[in-house]
Formats: structure tokens, sequence, C-alpha cells
């Protein structure tokens, strides 16, 4: 439960985006409070990575407002949310393939300012040994295997210094020891006071990690609040969840 007198890091306002004829995202409103894992899950198309993409910027809103610690970002650019403290992970991963390890979480580093070359480095050998890549530090990262550019995506975003870090589909494609690593990884950030949006669809993902999870369904918001009790929401069970997961979670 968040104290009521907390207020909330990033807080979306009757946020939709259009496009053409269709609405991806249908006057959502949402806050996310400082230190907490939200799950963000629906079905494909429902327009979890839509609102992603307008939170950081990568698309502009259709209609409403996004405030980041209080301010407006609608019309700032994504370079600028970036360096402000609002940091994301790519569904698909696509590193930096000729550039070393390190050079690709320097490069985050470096990107978010006021970072020189030695300062960089050490700050990219942290985030590796954070993401148990340190031994990999020299590897061309086209090199590594799935799991490890997972896990080189979230290094070059906690190299930014992210206040606020969103994770699209982080475990997909990873084993059952994978994702339990994973886990364990993104529990430690957000006790360092990071929040931490999570898009996943392995619902025993969201269970494990979010203390809140917020469903979305033809772009509009089909359920909000406490992740267990919206796991039992009868509109969220049959639109996206089915019965099956539903009696299999009662009995967990």
């Amino acid at each position: 439960m968040i104290p009521p007198d907390i207020r909330p890091i990033l807080q979306l306002d009757n946020v939709s985006r259009d496009f053409g004829g269709v609405r991806a995202v249908d006057n959502v409103s949402l806050k996310f409070f400082p230190g907490e894992i939200v799950g963000l899950i629906g079905p494909n198309g429902a327009g979890k990575t839509t609102l992603v993409n307008l939170i950081s910027g990568f698309l502009p809103v259709s209609s409403g407002d996004v405030l980041y610690d209080g301010k407006s970002i609608v019309r700032t650019s994504p370079h600028a949310i970036a360096r402000s403290g609002v940091a994301r992970t790519f569904q698909i991963v696509q590193p930096f393939a000729q550039m070393s390890v390190l050079e690709n979480v320097m490069a985050g580093a470096i990107y978010a300012g006021d970072c020189g070359m030695r300062e960089a480095r050490q700050k990219a050998m942290d985030c590796l040994e954070f993401t148990k890549l340190a031994a990999s530090a020299h590897m061309p990262a086209s090199e590594l295997a799935l799991a490890d550019r997972k896990r080189l995506e979230l290094a070059k975003s906690l190299a930014m210094n992210p206040r606020i870090l969103m994770l699209d589909e982080v475990n997909a494609g990873l084993n059952s020891s994978e994702i339990d690593e994973a886990l364990r990884m993104i529990q430690s950030i957000a006790a360092r006071g990071i929040t931490i949006i999570v898009i996943e669809h392995l619902m025993r993902v969201v269970a494990a990690l979010a203390q809140r999870a917020v469903v979305l369904h033809h772009g509009a918001v089909l359920s909000e609040g406490a992740t267990q009790d919206v796991f039992r929401d009868p509109k969220v069970v049959e639109a996206y969840l089915g019965n099956r997961f539903a009696e299999r979670f009662a009995r967990t």
C-alpha cells in the first residue's frame, strides 16, 4: 500500500494515442510511485508497448498528459526524457554488435551525460558486475547468447542512472533458471528506490515481482490494483487469463 502523502514519480492523465482511425491507447490514467514494481499486462495488441513509447517520448500523445516528477514531458524529446532518468529496454534486443560488451554499457553511461570516459568505464564495469557480465566485458556484443544480450540491455539502462525503468518483455526467450536470476536482479534494482514497470506475458513473473498490476485491453485500462486482486478479477479472467489460470492461481 502506497502512503497517501507520497507523490507519484510518474502520472498519466487521460492519455490517448490514435493511429489513423485506430485508438491504440484509450484515455489511460495511471500513477506510479518511487521504488514500486508494477506489472503491465494484457493480450497482444492491447497497447502495452505503445504506452511505453508514449512515456519515453518515442511517440507523441494524441491527447492527455504525461507528468514526470510533477512536470509535463509530452513535448520533450526522447533523448532528454532518457537523460532525465526515464530508461527503458526494448522487446527486440539490438546491441551495438561490433562494439564490446563494455563499450555498449559505456555508451549508456556517456549518453546520460555528466560523465567522462574514466567514470563511464567504471560505471559500466559496476553495471556489468551487477548483471553478471563482467567476464564478457571485452567480448563483441554480437557473440552474446540471448540471455546475456538481455542482461546487456539491462546493464545499458542501469548505466543511465534511471529513476524509472521500463522493461519490455525482458524475460522472453529465457529458460526457468535464467528467469529466476532476472527476477532477483529486478528486485535488487527496485530496492534502490527505482520505479520499475514490467511488460510481461509470464504470469508467474508478474506474481513474483509486482506489488500492483495494470491490465490493458483494447488500449484501455481493464483492471488495476494489487496483483493478486487483479488476477482474480472476473473481467481479467474472461478477457485475458482464462479460467484454467484462475483455477491454478487459486490453488497457490
